[in-house]
């Protein structure tokens, strides 16, 4: 069999349309590749093996027949494990949700198997959704372990998205899928390497994907190149999306230099403004404070809409598993796993949280409506402004637990509160640990962010495979 060198998606769909690879040997080569080096990365939490050579079997038999169903038609790929579908566990990490698999897919990845894409598995990812103590650390669930970054060995992953991000950049799978509160695609996709797109909210169906808010929750892609993330955004929308070639003299884009954005990491933001400037961008500066006066009331509008959504969302799915508040802090109490490395702050938090009826939840939410929209106004500066970049990441920091992710660069707020898109995609390198360079745009520009970034990808240096030899 051939194996594509750098697992692209266009290069697998030459591969298939050749005839020099079937999708059933592709399925093969990421089984094991998982299998020789999931033992050092902790990044894919399940697999389902029996699905996938069924799924690959049945493309090769369309391709064969001449009826393929689209460009990602046999190319495998793994989704976040806070995701339900059939044959997998779907347990956002956690032991509570062990013993109930789920019954039905959810539409994205209903959309991603109509579109033949291969599933091989579900990725392990900071239990709940990094929502469970404030003083989690990102990677780990008492189901999966702790994902461990690529690049360097005890290095951490961040997170939400911590083993799709890991699995991506590791070629575990073509394409992978994270899903996104605030930070949690393209925050991991920077530390580890990757390409990490968050999508305007609401352009990507969220259903039977375990929550924390649907104010501000998606799914999105995490792969190797923008391409790929425009591919596999498209399916997960619902509508085919490729990237078009755009003119990038002429545009304008804002700078935004965060605080906290330290050296050498800042001067790789600085190089990729050097370069758009270098192809005729006119550059402007932004500014926001990143740890701005809505993170506390985004967090008290979280715990809100946490505690109302995640108990909803329990009674609906079937199986034997704790359904309420009392029932799941019960559970983390009795097991031995659960917390183990840190407690469940939030969960209690969320069993006292102010109902989504009450005056305390509308003026959080409305708090941090508002000032992440004025935040974002700041980064942008004019409305003349069509696109903006800042830094997504410092280099990953090592990983301990029982206090907060070190060393973490917080830029995501402002598009994750209102909704808006962003991507990071590999920018350089700080000792050999990648930095991301996040694209942020309004609600709705989700193309032209795809366009932008994948224009700027081919500026930046080529990103580097992480070395698992």
């Amino acid at each position: 069999m051939t194996t594509p060198r750098a697992h692209t998606v266009a290069e697998i769909s030459e591969l298939l349309e050749s005839g020099a690879s079937t999708a059933v040997d592709l399925t093969q080569f990421y089984f094991a590749r998982i299998a020789s080096l999931n033992s050092r990365l902790n990044a894919v939490l399940a697999t389902d093996e029996t699905g996938a050579f069924e799924a690959a079997s049945a493309s090769d038999a369309r391709r064969a027949a001449g009826r393929t169903l689209g460009p990602l038609d046999g190319v495998p790929a793994l989704i976040k494990d806070n995701i339900e579908a059939v044959g997998l566990p779907g347990t956002a990490g956690s032991r509570a949700l062990a013993g109930s698999a789920p019954t039905e897919d959810a539409p994205v990845v209903s959309r991603m198997r109509a579109a033949g894409l291969v599933v091989l598995g579900s990725t392990n990812l900071s239990e709940w959704a990094n929502f469970r103590s404030t003083a989690s650390t990102s990677g780990w669930s008492a189901l999966g372990g702790q994902t461990d970054n690529p690049y360097r060995a005890g290095r951490n992953t961040s997170g939400s998205s911590s083993g799709s991000a890991a699995a991506a950049a590791a070629g575990l799978a073509p394409v992978t899928v994270g899903t996104e509160t605030d930070g949690s695609i393209v925050s991991p996709a920077g530390v580890c390497g990757a390409v990490g797109f968050k999508p305007t909210l609401g352009t990507v169906p969220g259903a039977r994907i375990v929550p924390i808010s649907s104010r501000q929750d998606t799914a999105g892609p995490i792969t190797r190149c923008v391409a790929d993330a425009a591919a596999l955004y498209g399916v997960l929308a619902g509508h085919e999306i490729s990237i078009r070639p755009i003119e990038l003299a002429g545009l304008t884009v804002s700078v935004w230099r965060p605080d906290g954005a330290t050296e050498p990491a800042a001067g790789i933001l600085e190089r990729a403004a050097e370069l758009l400037a270098a192809s005729g961008c006119r550059l402007t500066t932004g500014a926001a404070d990143p740890s701005g006066p809505f993170h506390n009331a985004e967090f008290d509008a979280l715990v809100a809409e946490f505690a109302a959504e995640l108990p909803a969302y329990l009674a609906d799915r079937p199986g034997d598993h704790p359904q309420t508040w009392a029932e799941l802090l019960a559970f983390n109490r009795a097991d031995d796993t659960e917390l183990s490395r840190f407690s469940d702050e939030i969960f209690s938090l969320a069993a006292q949280a102010p109902g989504l009826d009450s005056d305390d939840y509308r003026k959080a939410r409305d708090r941090a409506d508002t000032d992440a929209a004025q935040a974002l106004d700041s980064i942008f500066g004019s409305t003349t402004v069509d696109l903006a970049i800042t830094l997504t990441n410092l280099p990953a920091w090592p990983t301990k637990y029982g206090q907060a992710d070190e060393d973490h660069l917080s830029t995501s707020s402002p598009a994750a509160v209102t909704g808006s898109p962003s991507l990071s995609l590999p920018g350089g390198f700080v000792d050999d640990l990648p930095v991301g360079i996040t694209v942020l745009g309004r609600r709705g520009q989700d193309r032209q962010v795809l366009d932008f970034a994948a224009a700027l990808e081919r500026l930046l240096p080529p990103r580097r495979d992480p070395d698992l030899s």
